[in-house]
């Protein structure tokens, strides 16, 4: 995650600073996931189910926002010191992350991108540990795939009602949240200056992310298998 501006962990909180995600001043996603799980809905998609275990709670979004809005030296060494983590934990993740980050992104959307791929990472790790595995670059393409031919299948059925973030966040109702709040809070404070082709960029980057590291948590030792989880 080199070749930017100063380290991941100043460029995360010149992001929070600028949007203002200070401590208390937005709300947390709802627990319950009510906007999207309350729909009635045929599950017919090209993306794997997220076992239910491996879904994020509430607790752990609120952990990381919290952690991410401070904006001191000991804070931001903790912020490199996550990224670390990540390129050590998860060297795929990280290089893929990197790559797409990497391009001639607008800096407002870059900041974004190392802000949420951070926040994402932070709340599998505080909500899963050990039970995390390593994510391969062989399965970042797969997920990568699946996304692109479930895209596919929307656009060519006019019948169809829902895009495939809808469907990521049927499967990961609180990070979507936390993730679509963060992204609306930076088009609104960043409007006249921001790419929002860019933005578009490091949201796909997002949603390959979040399926694979949902993919990638394992199953506790004797949680029953749904019938629904039999397909991840």
């Amino acid at each position: 995650m080199e070749g930017v501006a100063g380290s991941p962990g100043s460029i995360v909180q010149r992001y929070t600073l600028r949007t203002e995600f200070q401590k208390g001043r937005h709300h947390a996603p709802r627990g319950d996931g009510a906007c999207y799980t309350c729909r009635v809905w045929v599950r017919r998609s090209a993306i794997r189910p997220v076992a239910t275990y491996a879904r994020i709670p509430l607790h752990a979004l609120e952990s990381v926002r919290d952690g991410l809005a401070d904006d001191d030296d000991e804070a931001r060494t903790q912020l490199d010191e996550a990224f670390e983590r990540i390129e050590s934990n998860q060297p795929a993740l990280a290089a893929h992350v990197g790559d797409v980050l990497g391009r001639q992104l607008d800096e407002t959307a870059l900041a974004l991108g190392y802000f949420l791929t951070l926040a994402v990472w932070l709340a599998f790790e505080r909500a899963h540990g050990e039970h995390l595995d390593e994510v391969s670059e062989a399965e970042l393409c797969a997920t990568e795939e699946l996304l692109a031919l479930d895209e596919e299948l929307r656009r060519s059925d006019a019948s169809e009602a829902l895009d495939s973030d809808d469907v990521i966040a049927m499967e990961q109702p609180n990070v979507m949240l936390f993730v679509h709040e963060h992204i609306d809070a930076t088009l609104e404070a960043h409007a006249q200056q921001i790419d929002v082709d860019d933005v578009h960029v490091v949201y796909r980057l997002i949603l390959v992310e979040v399926l694979s590291l949902s993919y990638a948590v394992r199953r506790p030792e004797g949680y029953p298998v749904l019938k629904t989880e039999l397909l991840a």
